[in-house]
């Protein structure tokens, strides 16, 4: 669902989930200027989707009601909006920052609190789903700042997302992702387990899926991902550089709330074994093969 009217919207950050996204703005009928910091991508999305690229986040953030950013993380976020040529040097007071990138509620707050000062509204709103969720526009969007801001952005939002809700204020969105990777790292960790189990004990992995999946074991990951992992395939979804990055940041605010997550460092530190493999590209479902390795090993 698109909004009543089109709205000048800027995307600022072309990656595996910004692209399609910012291409569901466009679709959408909402003129979307963008920045990539490689502009080669932003050329391409131009090419592929219409709309508009600038050579600087301000002057993409220039003339838009709303300016989405995707990056990588905290400090790639602070860069674009704040550095030199950033979002905020241009970005029109009564305008929306919407910032989808994982990244700190520390750094939500305060964006929240810079964007006021210039009499600019602030959202974080992280997002799930993977690249697959980004290119069918259903992604899940965990929403942190004011409700009156929430209702005024959620028609750009359901451009390119399925489930949106607004967590409460600045930062909840951010911690509610947080949430979310908990949730993934272990039950990943649980499936990997047990389909190494089953292949140790010489049974056939799609007929215990089949046996055991409409139970109370029955998962998104165990849906989407028995297979390629029964296969050892590993070279789609989201890499496991990115969920470290992500786990540092649920350990390091773990920490400061007073949070214990022992199977969550736990896990992290197995992400890292696969990481000492060459497979920190590899999809998050290759916690797999860590058992396989170590079970392997004389």
């Amino acid at each position: 669902m698109s909004a009543a009217r089109p709205v000048k919207t800027a995307f600022i950050g072309l990656g595996a989930m910004g692209y399609p996204m910012a291409g569901h703005l466009q679709a959408a009928g909402h003129p979307t200027t963008v920045y990539n910091r490689t502009p080669l991508t932003a050329a391409q999305w131009c090419a592929e989707h219409g709309g508009n690229r600038c050579g600087t986040p301000a002057e993409a953030a220039a003339q838009a009601d709303i300016v989405c950013v995707c990056v990588g993380n905290d400090d790639d976020v602070r860069s674009v909006v704040l550095g030199d040529g950033g979002v905020l040097e241009k970005q029109k007071p009564g305008s929306i920052l919407i910032d989808h990138t994982t990244a700190s509620a520390e750094l939500a707050r305060e964006l929240q609190a810079l964007c006021n000062d210039r009499g600019i509204a602030f959202l974080d709103a992280p997002v799930s789903g993977g690249q697959s969720g980004a290119q069918l526009g259903q992604l899940t969007i965990m929403v942190g700042g004011p409700a009156d801001v929430f209702e005024r952005a959620n028609p750009i939002l359901q451009s390119y997302g399925k489930s949106i809700q607004r967590m409460g204020a600045a930062g909840s969105g951010q911690l509610t992702k947080m949430v979310n990777q908990i949730c993934i790292a272990g039950v990943l960790e649980g499936l990997s387990e047990a389909l190494h189990f089953a292949e140790r004990a010489g049974l056939e992995t799609d007929a215990v899926i089949t046996a055991i999946s409409q139970g109370a074991a029955q998962s998104w990951q165990m849906d989407n991902r028995h297979e390629t992992m029964a296969r050892g395939e590993f070279d789609f979804g989201f890499a496991v550089d990115w969920m470290r990055k992500d786990l540092g940041i649920v350990l390091a605010t773990a920490q400061h709330i007073g949070a214990s997550l022992p199977m969550t460092a736990l896990i992290d530190q197995f992400y890292g074994d696969i990481q000492n493999f060459g497979g920190g590209r590899w999809d998050t479902s290759s916690l797999i093969e860590r058992l396989r390795k170590f079970s392997d090993a004389p």
